[in-house]
């Protein structure tokens, strides 16, 4: 069988070709020998992947049908040449270890988890990353060929590539405030906080919790929590709002002082239009609003790369997913 390749050697190939495994069984190879006496390497390459079954990954989560994810991560393998399948996977609500034990027997590569299975995830996964471990939270599971499990969270990663990266934020030396103690706002606290920024204040409709969450991160940066009546006068340059309020169509209890002058304003949520944060934030002076596609695409580049190795461009993924909303 003769493989034509523009290039001397294997070694400067292109990197395709290095994606060609012993997958490709004896038989098959056979057949191309006495069918294909010639065949150059992509014309090998194309034709060789049809006989390998693509990696599975999945989102499960309940509800789950609303998920960009399987969209996402189609646009990710497509500009990678990477070969998987991504599906949205329904999950009853008290047979989530059952979904993930029959995943990983079937076959499965990893798992991105969502709503309401996040913290059972956490506890479910043999191996956690240390940004997990502070969480409290699992949102990409990795199966590794040992049968173990390697758990993520990669929400406050997400957060933070899309404020430095896409949009030209400075989180350090910044004064930030945090919208709710609940597991949005528990997923991006560290990253944050390994930014340095000068304050992060954690506020809570309950001041309890809010506390609680900042104090299991004094040891990370400089943060505290109080109520929303409890903020006073104090105004900040960065605000997230890490609560689901504008799936409500409502606003936190949040004093329009709190935003400095040259304020940007964060909804982690995302629409065709603007959140309702967002609108109160334009509103009330804030100099940028910002909404969290930009944070949805940025955590599943993550989990991509935890995956595959290979991390995708995600300002092309974002603007197609906006143009779909």
């Amino acid at each position: 069988m003769a493989v034509a390749c523009a290039h001397s050697t294997w070694a400067s190939c292109p990197a395709y070709v290095l994606h060609i495994s012993l997958a490709i069984s004896i038989p098959i190879l056979r057949a191309f020998y006495y069918h294909v006496p010639y065949i150059t390497l992509p014309e090998f390459y194309l034709t060789a992947m049809a006989y390998i079954k693509p990696d599975h990954y999945a989102v499960i989560g309940n509800p789950v049908a609303h998920s960009k994810s399987p969209q996402i991560h189609a646009l990710f393998a497509q500009q990678t040449h990477q070969q998987l399948v991504y599906t949205a996977n329904l999950v009853v609500l008290d047979q989530f270890e059952h979904a993930l034990q029959t995943f990983a027997e079937n076959g499965g590569k990893g798992l991105n988890i969502t709503v309401p299975f996040k913290h059972a995830a956490w506890q479910w996964v043999t191996q956690r990353s240390p940004r997990a471990e502070r969480a409290g939270a699992v949102n990409t599971i990795l199966f590794r060929p040992d049968s173990t499990s390697y758990g993520d969270n990669t929400d406050g990663t997400g957060l933070v590539r899309d404020l430095k990266h896409n949009q030209g934020v400075t989180i350090r030396g910044q004064r930030v405030l945090l919208l709710g103690a609940g597991g949005a706002a528990r997923g991006v606290l560290m990253p944050l906080l390994e930014e340095q920024p000068a304050h992060l204040v954690i506020v809570n409709r309950t001041a309890d919790k809010a506390v609680a969450l900042a104090k299991d991160l004094t040891d990370v940066g400089t943060v505290t929590g109080c109520a929303y009546q409890d903020l006073g006068a104090e105004s900040f340059d960065i605000i997230i709002n890490g609560t689901s309020a504008s799936l409500k169509g409502e606003v936190p209890a949040l004093s329009a002082s709190a935003i400095a002058k040259e304020c940007l304003c964060y909804d982690m949520m995302y629409g065709a239009t603007p959140t309702t944060f967002m609108q109160w934030a334009q509103q009330h002076g804030a100099q940028r609003t910002l909404d969290g596609l930009g944070m949805l695409v940025e955590q599943a580049a993550e989990s991509f790369f935890l995956w595959r190795s290979v991390r995708p461009e995600t300002a092309s993924v974002i603007s197609a997913i906006r143009a779909q909303l």
